[in-house]
């Protein structure tokens, strides 16, 4: 159980690295897009090639992240029914539904998918609209993603298997570590602490300055 233990360590750290730097294709969709409204606005220039590789950006984050999103538990669950189950039976559906839905749909998606890659690399097709990209590179995004979706799927399976022998605690447990959205918060409350204690300090400088 050890190997695959590790094994599964692995697949996380690798879901996770992913799901880290997909953060910044998020950012460059912003930038591009913005560029791309004021150059049309101002100078009356633009091309589709800016709108579809925003689109690209835009299936890579989605795509891509799909096993990070399983890792952090964050894919949607419904729970109104496994939620009345003991642990070890919400583990054992996990279990029947990784084995039964996720990994043969990833299988047949892959399978269905990797001719038509190939076929769009090995025709060069480019997009119908003028100036617009070449295809296949946001084709190739399909399998990849689900990929990663995959080996994150067997990387789960094997923390419930493990919970289940009593090697691990809790697979389902999400993390101590923070969302965006709080992490934006505590950012905003440290700035707003920050603009107070030195309006405190310059208004007690100032007081110092007048008494004196």
């Amino acid at each position: 159980m050890q190997p695959l233990l590790s094994f599964s360590r692995l697949v996380d750290r690798l879901n996770e690295f992913v799901g880290r730097w997909l953060a910044w294709l998020v950012l460059a969709a912003v930038l591009i897009s913005a560029g791309n409204a004021i150059v049309r606005k101002v100078f009356n220039v633009s091309s589709n090639a800016y709108l579809e590789i925003q689109w690209y950006l835009f299936a890579a984050v989605f795509l891509l992240a799909a096993g990070y999103t399983l890792l952090r538990q964050e894919h949607v669950r419904i729970d109104v029914i496994s939620g009345r189950f003991s642990k070890r039976t919400q583990i054992w559906i996990d279990i029947v539904g990784i084995c039964a839905f996720l990994m043969p749909f990833v299988i047949v998606a892959i399978r269905l998918v990797w001719p038509v890659v190939v076929s769009k690399y090995q025709s060069g097709e480019v997009s119908g609209n003028a100036g617009g990209l070449i295809l296949w590179p946001a084709w190739a995004l399909l399998p990849v993603g689900l990929a990663l979706l995959g080996l994150q799927g067997l990387s789960e399976l094997i923390k419930r298997v493990a919970f289940l022998k009593g090697l691990v605690p809790d697979p389902t447990k999400k993390g101590s570590a923070k969302s965006a959205e709080e992490e934006l918060a505590e950012f905003l409350r440290q700035q707003e602490v920050a603009v107070r204690e030195k309006a405190a300090l310059e208004n007690t400088q100032r007081t110092q300055g007048s008494t004196k």
